[in-house]
């Protein structure tokens, strides 16, 4: 897809925050890092690289979590689906998305080292190559956070189960550049993640 020159594609940003911290033992959305939870640092980066195009999918425990929301520009839905797996987030996150938006940004809620400027190189990457999928790779794998341009919007919205958007980066393979983002390797999955990184074990800054 060609642009006019001067004018940058659009990007909306999914925050998939729905799961219900089965193995955390108690919604991890809501952990505190650096005096606020962890829910609200991962939508304020996600709001510093797409403004007010944000929207955060939630589900187990959606009262409490949304009340960590409002005052931040993002708007929430409730995947009332979500004990089927990541893809009925991804479904949801679709059905709110604006008619403008050229490509959009999937991101996790518990990858606490991924920060706003390694959002931007992603959306950096992407506005280079607009018609490519533009993906984080760490510890030998491609995956998110990553960003889906148009053409691929059908896929996402119709994703089953609980792989995500992990089988389309396998099926369009030749049409994925993968961005170095060490950061992303780190997600709060068990209380002994969290504890590790309080102890200050976080990946090594990314070098290009």
């Amino acid at each position: 897809m060609a642009f006019p020159a001067g004018e940058a594609p659009t990007l909306h940003a999914i925050v998939l925050a729905a799961g219900a911290s089965t193995r955390f033992g108690s919604p991890k959305q809501l952990v505190r890092m650096d005096g606020r939870p962890l829910l609200h640092a991962v939508v304020t980066r996600a709001v510093e690289v797409a403004g007010h195009s944000v929207t955060v999918v939630l589900g187990a425990h959606a009262g409490d979590l949304s009340a960590l929301l409002r005052h931040t520009p993002a708007s929430t839905v409730v995947n009332r689906d979500w004990q089927e797996g990541i893809a009925s987030s991804i479904r949801a996150g679709m059905s709110q998305l604006p008619g403008a938006a050229d490509g959009v940004l999937l991101m996790l809620a518990d990858q606490p080292s991924v920060t706003a400027d390694d959002l931007r190189r992603l959306a950096g990457a992407w506005r280079r190559q607009p018609d490519t999928i533009v993906a984080a790779q760490y510890s030998g794998i491609t995956g998110v956070p990553a960003i889906f341009p148009r053409w691929a919007f059908r896929d996402l919205a119709e994703l089953r189960g609980d792989r995500g958007a992990q089988i389309l980066l396998q099926r369009y393979i030749d049409r994925v550049s993968r961005l170095r983002m060490v950061s992303a390797a780190l997600d709060i999955d068990r209380p002994e993640d969290l504890l590790g990184l309080e102890a200050g074990a976080q990946p090594p800054p990314v070098t290009d």
